[in-house]
Formats: structure tokens, sequence, C-alpha cells
């Protein structure tokens, strides 16, 4: 069983420290994208990395529709990658996504991390009555039709989109080839089960040391959502970074790297 969980999410370690990061990808990323930051820790940590269902190197065959229309699947996917590797009290890294994910975790099972790194992550998507998610259900809906109709193309839209105006070209060259690599119709009710969910309830649960990480300018989560996320979650810390896009572990490694150097070393001092 061990092996059919590791190669279900194609499961790489990375770097034998005593304390481990485990880092989770964001929607239609898989565990490549670390490949920027995660130099910054190899040689003093152990990084777990894996590609969720749907992407990268996993097993699409593990793929059903109905475990995954919620990201409870994600989050028991992580758990059973956490056990099979008997990990607890790890530093969880999660992109957009995955912070809501990480956070479904450590409500359910709080000893497996011993703190949080959220990158650009948002409780709800959607525009409500009482919250500015940043999308209108009609936009998001054209989305989730490009996707359907024209995959490519909605990569080369989202692309520039999500990694920013000051992102070198290459990056977001590389960002599109990620993205079209992903199966289109895991990666279309993925993203539906992303920009449909809203998580605000459950931020007072989350207990676990919190370091949120917004940045300066992103198009896919407003600037105020991070301030609302440090208010919602009670052991939290907001870095407002100057970084600007949805992926400063790729376009601004050295800023998110202190950054989370920072908050992982100083915490564990204490």
């Amino acid at each position: 069983m061990k092996m059919d969980i590791l190669q279900r999410n194609n499961v790489n370690v990375v770097g034998d420290g005593d304390q481990t990061i485990i880092c989770a990808h964001g929607f239609g990323c898989e565990q490549s994208m670390w490949q920027y930051i995660t130099p910054a820790f190899a040689e003093k940590y152990r990084l777990v990395l894996f590609d969720y269902v749907g992407a990268g190197g996993s097993d699409l065959q593990a793929y059903h529709k109905e475990k995954y229309n919620t990201l409870h699947g994600y989050k028991q996917d992580i758990i059973e990658i956490m056990d099979e590797l008997n990990l607890e009290k790890v530093i969880f890294l999660g992109h957009s996504i995955s912070s809501m994910i990480g956070m479904l975790v450590a409500i359910e099972r709080p000893e497996l991390f011993e703190k949080m790194i959220m990158i650009g992550p948002s409780p709800c998507y959607l525009n409500k009555e009482d919250f500015n998610g940043g999308f209108e259900e009609s936009d998001v809906r054209e989305l989730l039709e490009m996707m359907e109709m024209n995959f490519s193309g909605w990569a080369s839209y989202m692309a520039p989109v999500g990694m920013g105006e000051e992102a070198a070209p290459q990056l977001t060259e590389d960002l599109e080839k990620v993205f079209v690599s992903t199966n289109p119709k895991i990666a279309r009710e993925f993203a539906e089960v992303t920009f449909f969910s809203d998580y605000r309830e459950q931020l007072p649960q989350l207990q676990t040391n919190t370091l949120i990480l917004q940045c300066a300018e992103d198009s896919i989560v407003p600037k105020h959502v991070g301030d609302y996320l440090h208010q919602s979650i009670e052991n939290s810390q907001l870095v407002v970074m100057n970084a600007k896009g949805h992926y400063p572990h790729i376009s601004h490694t050295s800023e998110t790297a202190a950054i989370i150097a920072d908050f992982i070393e100083s915490d564990l001092a204490i």
C-alpha cells in the first residue's frame, strides 16, 4: 500500500534534514513549480514533494470525481502521504488553494503540522454579499467554459495573468507549459472545486502557527484577503511582500525564501 500511495501522488523526498517541509502546489501546477525555491532549503531540511492526482507524474487512474469534488479528497491524500512516511510536526508549505487544503488537514489532524506557510491563499474566490473574493460567478463560468472549449487558449490567457507583468517572459512560458501538461478534464473539475469553494467558516478552527504571504499586487487574490485571513486565523502573522503576481516562489524566489526561512528559524528557536 505504501508504494501505491507514493506512486499515486508521485512523491519525492529531497534532503535529509531533521525538520521536514511538505510542499503542496497550487491549482494547475505540479511539484516542479517548487524548483526555484527548494535549493534554498534542501541542505538544511528534508523536503517532501508531490503531485495532486491529475497533475505532473501522478497516477491519473486514481482520479475519481466523487472523491475530488471537494477539497477534502485532496486533504485525504496529504494525510495518507504523511502517514505512509510516518511524518508529524512538519512544516506545511502551500501555494494558493493548497493553503486551504492544508488548513483542512491541520484542523482534522493538528499533530501533523508544526506550522503552516500559505502563499497567496484565499478562503473564497467569489464575490459574495459580505465578501469580495475577486471574481464574479459569471467570470468563473466563462473561464470554465474556456477550459472546456480551448484548454491551450485558457492556459495562454491565465499564465501571464497569474504570473504578473514583472515576471520574466520565460517564467510565464514555463507556467503555461505546466498548465497545458495537466489533464484537461481533471484540471477543469479542480478549477470548479477551487473557485466555488468557501472555507471562511473553518478559518477560526485553525490553531496551527501560520504565516500568510500576500503579494503587493495579485490578480488572483485581492490584497485585503490577506488581512481577512490574518484576522480570522488566531495564531497567524501576515507579511505583505514587495513581489507582485500570484507565484512569488517562482518570480521572486529570494524574497520568498528569505521570509519563509525567517519564519521557520525564528519559530523553531522558541
